[in-house]
């Protein structure tokens, strides 16, 4: 009893000790461990046969990071119980341990410390403690409601496909991995690493999958903002919602014609469909893209302009505070009107009657340069470890990335080199270069804030 005492008094020192930022990026890494473990046993593979560590780490990886890249198809290779691990890696790494953690505090009646919400607040990536539980239990409801109401409408379409069980499981599984921007799939009918390719033209399927992914990737803050906002009231949508739901939609707009146009007479996509699926396709495209990683249309086939424009709708990822990776919306959102500001010649950065601090910028600014450069250090390391084109090099990389999960079919044939970039990539998109960035820093706080250097003239431009 002294020694469980005593193990519970130190665990509670070392975490006293590590940073929120640290605690975070600790908890990930507990999490895709243990994942690893167990996925690395036996008796969660088909053929009873335990799986390769790399592997299994992988595919933790993967789940945790909700990113969808898979080295062995999900449905052929586990059985049951090793997809019901995926499954909870991926709730857990969508809404985050913290939340998890939370929901735990939250059923056995545990009051949350002060450290706790702190924790709580870098998770969501806010500003202030004040109402950070509210949000929480916020999160988790909204959450198991919407995840809910998907696999209810996924279930209905699959069970005349796949029998009762069957088909509720499959809806469970698809619509909790699309919320959460996963990728991951257990329909296992059509052939390894299929996807949801045959159904291309389902309505059903595609309209509820791409509002999963939509929902989980606008942000905890918009909807707990959506939430409060009633009209005629008074109450004001922030603008961080403003900027949120104009970004989703413009870019998934955006996507979507490129796609359309791009692949209208490309016949090994969208070329042979009639003009309804094709537009369904090319918004299911867009969508994606934006961290899902399912695919109704061969990523490989497409036309190299597809690839590109695939390729920056997964380097900007879904938005702040979400289940979605990338730079973010916002973060694209500061940048454009930052530019916009300048080219005006305005001395101050301002949008809807609200001014943006420099410290936003100075952040949204480091975020994209981090990226690029840990996506350049990637794809040159993979450029010389992979036996694969540039151009599959760079889709791999940015999907891993912005946890999106789409592929020209090169997972499955990394080598350890390429697997282990891939991994450090998914972690980097789905923590958030800054936070580790912030973990790593030995000071992240401690600097005298009143110390002013002389102005530095410089010429740029």
């Amino acid at each position: 009893m002294n020694k469980i005492r005593q193990f519970i008094q130190n665990r509670r020192s070392l975490s006293a000790l590590l940073r929120p930022t640290q605690i975070i990026i600790f908890g990930f890494m507990a999490v895709i461990l243990t994942g690893s473990i167990l996925l690395s046993l036996p008796f969660c593979t088909k053929s009873g046969v335990g799986t390769p560590f790399l592997d299994a780490l992988f595919t933790a990886t993967s789940a945790t990071c909700v990113t969808g890249l898979v080295v062995v198809d999900t449905a052929a290779h586990w059985n049951i119980f090793g997809q019901l691990i995926i499954l909870a890696l991926i709730q857990i790494g969508g809404l985050g341990f913290i939340t998890m953690a939370c929901l735990v505090s939250f059923l056995l009646r545990r009051k949350i410390s002060l450290r706790e919400r702190l924790i709580m607040v870098e998770s969501f990536n806010q500003s202030e403690i004040q109402g950070i539980v509210w949000l929480a239990k916020r999160v988790l409801m909204v959450t198991f409601m919407v995840e809910g109401s998907g696999a209810l409408i996924l279930s209905a379409r699959l069970i005349p496909e796949f029998g009762f069980l069957g088909g509720i499981y499959r809806g469970i599984f698809t619509a909790v991995s699309a919320f959460c921007n996963a990728g991951f799939d257990v329909i296992g009918k059509y052939g390894a690493f299929a996807s949801l390719t045959p159904y291309v033209g389902d309505f059903v399927i595609n309209v509820t999958i791409m509002g999963l992914v939509v929902f989980g990737g606008l942000g905890f803050f918009v909807w707990a903002d959506l939430y409060r906002y009633r009209p005629g009231e008074g109450y004001q949508i922030k603008l961080q919602t403003r900027l949120v739901l104009f970004m989703t939609v413009a870019l998934t707009l955006f996507g979507a014609v490129m796609f359309f146009v791009f692949e209208y007479n490309n016949t090994e996509t969208i070329g042979y469909m009639s003009l309804p699926h094709k537009v369904l396709a090319s918004f299911f495209q867009s969508v994606t893209t934006r961290t899902a990683g399912f695919n109704t249309i061969d990523q490989g086939a497409m036309t190299e302009m597809s690839k590109f424009v695939s390729m920056i709708l997964m380097f900007i990822g879904g938005s702040p505070g979400s289940t979605a990776g990338g730079v973010k919306t916002v973060t694209l959102a500061v940048i454009l009107i930052t530019v916009h500001n300048i080219i005006r010649g305005s001395k101050t950065v301002n949008v809807h009657g609200k001014h943006i601090g420099h410290g936003i910028i100075l952040r949204a600014v480091s975020i994209i340069l981090i990226a690029i450069l840990v996506l350049f250090v990637s794809i040159l390391v993979m450029s010389f470890s992979e036996q694969a084109g540039l151009q599959r090099i760079m889709f791999e990389a940015v999907s891993a990335f912005g946890t999106v999960g789409l592929t020209q079919s090169l997972t499955p044939d990394l080598t350890g080199i390429g697997k282990g970039v891939i991994m450090i990539l998914m972690f980097f998109g789905r923590v958030g270069v800054l936070t580790i960035g912030f973990a790593i820093a030995a000071k992240q706080h401690d600097y005298n804030s009143k110390i002013r250097y002389p102005r530095a003239q410089l010429m740029v431009g």
